[in-house]
């Protein structure tokens, strides 16, 4: 191929001298035959891609079909109904309804209801009118130590940092839920002047680099918790122990996007590498996290504070339930994160192979808090993949008390699912630093979309509930939600998690599939008792007993 090459062009170059005899215009073919020349012969000599150095320019075709698959795929051969991560399906009626456009659709569904897994709610013949003029549905979050509780609406932003999102992302975002009355998570880049601008509801989440709320060492600075804590924006504070995208993994904010804007609003030094370490240094144990809680509690002025986690191991979060009835302190909400990743960047077997499942995670959290005599004080927010209706009610059936999506809000807001939201090009200004691609952005129209596609999206999830004969979100079971687990099979999800009895992880009556966590987990520390812990001055060491 590569002296086929060398022909090729040394024939065009010859075609073109004879022809610039009797035809000078031919020269113009220069533009062309030029530059095709020398990357042609650069890839001859060039050592990097042998594909490259056997067939000069043609072995390129390659590089640009990969280039071009994704998107060929996404909009000219994938159905409806395959494709990942969103299928066009919810891309559509999220578009459809962030515009304010019809969103229903014709000739029956297109999804293949024989199929293994596939999912339903059952209506009732006592089915209720659904008034749509009534007030949303709220859920108040704050237990007995909560003196400033928060009214929740059923579905909100979910955690998405300044930083990861761009500046026009974040004020839209924020805008948004000011018109529809819910909240917008801050995610872990702490709380930037476009979360504050619109005055929408706030939830400031800490992550394990206390960005926000951290001295010259990194560590946890209360005074500066606090000064951004009692701002009447922020609502609830959420500690991050782990999210679906890579549970278990430290971040990095790379200096050349660490800027002197984001410095200053994380305080951390510009132009620097700042790491988030996998786990927290202000906590060791389940009970000093306890204590973290009750501390963060009273600097707010005693405004709902939870956690957020992606369940890993089981007797770990056990273990917190132990501290919670050992001290008496309660978090007021968690927020659960499922295993398959979100809208953060992460390493392919973290996103794949790290974490439990929502529908799984939604299940043990709610049974486990249930077998304590906690489920009562504590709310449980579902985080991840929730776009359409029966997405929230399957949510709030397995457990949760309402919903939160990333992913979802991102589409309303313009996203197309190009999949370069970890290279700083998104194409939508959306999950980009680039000021040219931020702009296009506009700030009041896409502010409108989210707040419509939060309003709809409710509206459906309330019609799926007055379907089932009910008026309240929060009276969907398990029961309501039919799932075929075989060709010939249907279960409901009552059938399939069987939950626990109220209390009956404080006797010695608790299930046998609970055994093996209750015998490993100590609120001593995290760490299974298998396993010897000990904990000093910041540094573990940890040994097979």
């Amino acid at each position: 191929m590569r002296v086929a090459f060398v022909r090729t062009i040394a024939a065009t170059w010859l075609l073109i001298f004879v022809l610039s005899f009797t035809w000078p215009g031919i020269l113009w073919a220069l533009l062309v035959v030029l530059p095709i020349t020398a990357i042609g012969f650069y890839d001859m000599y060039q050592t990097r891609h042998a594909l490259w150095r056997t067939f000069p320019l043609v072995g390129r075709g390659r590089w640009v079909m990969e280039f071009l698959r994704p998107f060929l795929r996404q909009y000219f051969f994938e159905s409806e109904t395959d494709g990942v991560p969103i299928n066009r399906m919810n891309r559509s009626v999220i578009y459809q309804r962030a515009k304010g456009q019809q969103d229903t659709i014709p000739y029956g569904t297109k999804v293949d209801t024989q199929r293994v897994g596939y999912e339903w709610i059952g209506h009732s013949m006592a089915a209720i009118h659904l008034d749509h003029n009534a007030i949303e549905p709220r859920v108040k979050i704050g237990g007995k130590d909560c003196t400033r509780p928060y009214e929740a609406s059923i579905f909100n932003i979910s955690a998405m940092s300044f930083g990861s999102l761009s500046a026009n992302a974040i004020l839209a975002l924020n805008k948004g839920a000011k018109m529809g009355g819910f909240y917008h998570n801050t995610g872990e880049g702490s709380v930037s002047p476009y979360h504050l601008q619109h005055g929408g509801d706030l939830v400031w989440q800490i992550g394990t680099g206390y960005f926000g709320c951290r001295d010259v060492r990194g560590k946890f600075s209360a005074e500066r918790f606090a000064e951004i804590a009692t701002k009447d924006n922020i609502k609830m504070i959420e500690i991050k122990l782990s999210q679906g995208a890579k549970p278990g993994h430290g971040g990095i904010l790379p200096a050349d996007k660490n800027s002197l804007e984001i410095a200053q609003i994380r305080h951390v030094v510009p132009g620097t590498t700042v790491d988030s370490p996998p786990a927290h240094s202000v906590f060791k144990t389940p009970l000093e996290m306890m204590d973290f809680i009750q501390q963060l509690r009273q600097l707010s002025g005693g405004k709902p504070i939870g956690f957020k986690l992606a369940v890993g191991r089981k007797s770990e979060f056990i273990a917190l339930c132990k501290a919670m009835v050992e001290t008496n302190v309660r978090p007021d909400f968690i927020t659960v994160d499922g295993g398959e990743g979100g809208t953060g960047a992460a390493p392919l077997e973290y996103s794949n192979s790290v974490g439990m499942p929502l529908r799984e995670a939604i299940v043990f959290i709610s049974d486990v808090l249930t077998g304590f005599n906690l489920r009562k004080d504590i709310k449980i927010i579902a985080s991840g993949k929730a776009f359409t209706g029966f997405d929230i009610v399957r949510n709030l059936s397995l457990g949760a008390d309402l919903c939160n999506s990333a992913r979802g809000m991102m589409m309303a807001l313009g996203c197309v699912q190009s999949l370069v939201c970890n290279n700083n090009e998104c194409p939508t200004g959306i999950a980009t630093q680039n000021p040219v691609l931020a702009a296009g952005i506009v700030v009041n129209d896409k502010a409108s979309r989210i707040a419509k596609y939060q309003k709809e999206t409710v509206r459906a999830t309330m019609d799926l509930v007055a379907s089932a004969g009910l008026r309240d979100p929060n009276q969907i079971t398990r029961s309501h939600i039919f799932r075929r687990v075989s060709e010939t099979e249907i279960k409901r999800l009552d059938q399939i998690y069987i939950g626990l009895v109220e209390g009956c992880l404080l006797t010695d009556e608790y299930p046998d599939r609970f055994a093996h966590e209750m015998k490993e987990s100590s609120s001593q520390c995290f760490m299974p008792t298998n396993f010897v812990v000990q904990c000093y001055s910041g540094l573990e060491e940890v040994t097979e007993s």
